[in-house]
């Protein structure tokens, strides 16, 4: 979605009524919204802002756990045993739909899931300390060529879109590099900070870092300059033909009732438009882009025949 479109969507969803008791019974108790990542990090702060929204809403707290590990497929796991009454949802985030490629899963990311709500995609990039000699990313990689099986990089988990799109920036500029991965951006920009790494690829949580001085960005992962910090390249500006942003919605266990996926995703397309997480997506740098039901089903489709590929063209099937 091209950031022309998100003014346009949140006025749109402006419009949407509160969902509460006054249309259904449902929901009449709280709704628990499992997520992939653990707190302190981007991820958590939009979910967080989107679940408070998501109250207001429905007219029931919506109650954010956080569920990191497995490659961040741990709440799509956990929808494989829970009931579809609407109560427990998953984020769904892009190693999810990856992963089962990659390796044996419990689950298909095509079939296994009752598609809701689209809701956003991260800002990516490069980071290193303020300390750090690298002023450029092309200090880095002139660095690591120099230094081969050296420079530790870390990332926010193994075999997830900042890990892989690491190995595809090292491949292209034919860089043996250490690939560092953590349970998320919270405990990898920590190490970073700590000296522990010599740069990380990580998500727009390190904002507040990057304006304290405390982190310099070397490039952004995004289609345009952010507009936070417009003297920033991104890959595609340094010659990479990449765009990576990792999309993510929400999902529910297979076998929900349509009325009960139709109400949900009316009160979460409220939320994602409420005024207040909206500025949290604008502070992180995150796009708005919603789809419903029916198009992030699709999505999904499309999604995991691209991941497939990816998978199949990197040599990580396992």
């Amino acid at each position: 979605m091209k950031r022309r479109d998100i003014l346009a969507a949140g006025v749109a969803g402006l419009a949407l009524p509160a969902i509460g008791h006054a249309q259904s019974n449902f929901p009449n108790r709280p709704i628990t919204l499992q997520i992939a990542f653990p707190p302190g990090g981007a991820t958590d702060a939009q979910m967080r802002a989107f679940a408070e929204a998501a109250t207001r809403a429905f007219g029931q707290q919506v109650i954010i756990e956080n569920r990191p590990g497995g490659g961040a497929t741990i709440p799509a796991l956990n929808m494989r045993n829970t009931r579809p009454d609407g109560y427990t949802v998953a984020q769904f985030p892009l190693p999810a739909i990856r992963l089962p490629f990659m390796q044996r899963m419990a689950f298909n990311p095509r079939t296994d899931f009752t598609p809701i709500t689209h809701l956003t995609g991260y800002l990516f990039a490069t980071c290193v300390r303020t300390e750090s000699p690298y002023q450029t990313w092309a200090d880095l990689v002139a660095d690591a060529r120099a230094k081969p099986g050296q420079l530790r990089i870390g990332n926010t988990g193994a075999n997830g879109t900042p890990h892989l799109t690491m190995i595809d920036l090292a491949a292209a500029e034919r860089l043996e590099v250490v690939h560092v991965p953590f349970r998320g951006e919270a405990d990898a920009v920590p190490a970073l900070l700590g000296g522990h790494i010599e740069a990380s690829a990580t998500g727009s949580g390190v904002v507040e870092l990057v304006e304290q001085g405390k982190l310099r960005v070397l490039n952004v992962w995004s289609s345009e300059r952010s507009w936070r910090w417009p003297n920033v390249p991104t890959l595609k500006e340094l010659g990479y033909n990449m765009v990576v942003t990792s999309p993510y919605g929400l999902v529910g266990p297979l076998g929900m009732e349509p009325d009960i996926v139709r109400r949900l995703n009316e009160g979460f397309r409220a939320a994602l438009h409420d005024p207040a997480h909206v500025a949290v997506l604008r502070r992180l740098d995150m796009p708005l882009e919603y789809l419903g039901p029916e198009d992030y089903a699709a999505f999904i489709q499309r999604t995991a025949n691209e991941e497939e590929a990816r998978v199949t063209r990197l040599g990580l099937r396992g």
